[in-house]
């Protein structure tokens, strides 16, 4: 097992895009970290230069104590999971798991060994005889996994595994992966777009943009405490309600104004935000944290606004409500027991002491 330490590197085409800038962060050994971004920010290239599949423009990145810039790929002793499953179609799972062990002179008796136990953690031992095509997808990427775990490799290497399988199907893998990292303890990278499965397996996210990493962090901090505006829209679904405003001196503190309402800030919010006042600031709330006025005994810190009921997305446990004032749109969760009727004005509480504050030009979260 081993550490990987990623140290100021930047990925630049010969067409001149940068598709990576000054990226650092350390993947601490049988640490389970995932990189997460939208589409195009970077973070495939990372994991392909770590895999040497990609050169380095400059920087650094260490596997264990070992410089591995100019390593061949090879030689790192990883193992990486591709989307598409990237298995042989005329070998049978039993030979697609083995090959690599074969390639590297490993003896039969230690080939099947290693074969089997791999299949009895992904409990794929009736498939061995199969090939590739008379298997799920789901089925599918257990043999990429169990190719991966034969050769034990210091580090594995995830590249949107779970992308192309339904969404049952991926977490039920989703779990399994948490799983097999727990029972194999080795270092584990791996990229996603979707900010769920960050979630949810990460001990600690990456968040990517523009090949640029805005915030690494375990992912409850990186929920509760986004680093900038970006984070907390990318991270949690739906996504976090956004409305441009100021703030204004009021009864006692700061109020943040806006063109449909105004909302006292807490003690404590006036006092670290004084430098904004009468400036422009961007204010946000995430869903869970508007709630029917007629429920305010759940509220710490508790503001009314007046809305309208749009749409109402049942989902069994919870209700997604999209609401509008008469200038804003917001999205909340509500509990389905006591849902408010939709068209009719009712009023909706902020709980201000979970609300988030962005410097407008620089979208950076002050608070």
């Amino acid at each position: 097992m081993a550490k990987v330490t990623v140290s100021n590197i930047n990925k630049i085409y010969d067409n001149g895009f940068q598709a990576v800038y000054n990226a650092c962060f350390v993947a601490e050994d049988k640490e389970f970290v995932v990189l997460v971004g939208p589409s195009g920010c970077g973070k495939t290239t990372i994991l392909r230069m770590i895999a040497g599949l990609e050169s380095i423009t400059s920087g650094e990145i260490k596997i264990g104590d070992t410089l591995v810039n100019n390593v061949l790929p090879k030689d790192r002793d990883i193992a990486m999971v591709f989307q598409n499953y990237a298995l042989y179609p005329h070998m049978t799972v039993y030979e697609n798991m083995a090959f690599a062990l074969k390639l590297r002179g490993v003896s039969k008796a230690e080939i099947d060994k290693k074969v089997m136990h791999a299949a009895g953690l992904l409990g794929i031992e009736s498939m061995l005889q199969s090939r590739p095509g008379q298997l799920s997808g789901g089925q599918r990427q257990r043999v990429a996994l169990g190719r991966a775990i034969v050769r034990n490799p210091k580090v594995f290497l995830f590249d949107e595994p779970l992308s192309n399988l339904d969404a049952k199907l991926r977490v039920q893998m989703r779990s399994e992966i948490v799983k097999l990292h727990q029972q194999l303890e080795n270092t584990m990278i791996y990229v996603t777009h979707d900010q769920t499965e960050a979630m949810t397996m990460a001990g600690k996210i990456v968040v990517m943009k523009d090949g640029v990493i805005q915030q690494i962090d375990v992912p409850l901090t990186v929920y509760n405490h986004p680093a900038n505006l970006f984070v907390a829209g990318f991270i949690g679904s739906p996504a976090i309600n956004i409305i441009e405003g100021s703030l204004k001196a009021g009864k006692d503190g700061l109020d943040f104004v806006c063109a449909d309402f105004s909302l006292a800030l807490t003690p404590q919010q006036s006092e670290l935000l004084a430098a904004y006042k009468d400036k422009d600031i961007t204010f946000g709330i995430r869903p869970e944290d508007i709630y029917d006025s007629r429920f305010d005994t759940l509220v710490a810190q508790p503001r009314k606004i007046e809305v309208v009921c749009e749409i109402i997305e049942p989902l069994g446990n919870e209700y997604i409500v999209y609401l509008k004032s008469s200038s804003y749109k917001f999205t909340a969760r509500f509990d389905p027991k006591d849902l408010p009727p939709k068209g009719t004005p009712f009023s909706v509480t902020m709980e201000m002491a979970k609300v988030h504050f962005f410097d407008k030009d620089t979208e950076v979260c002050l608070i």
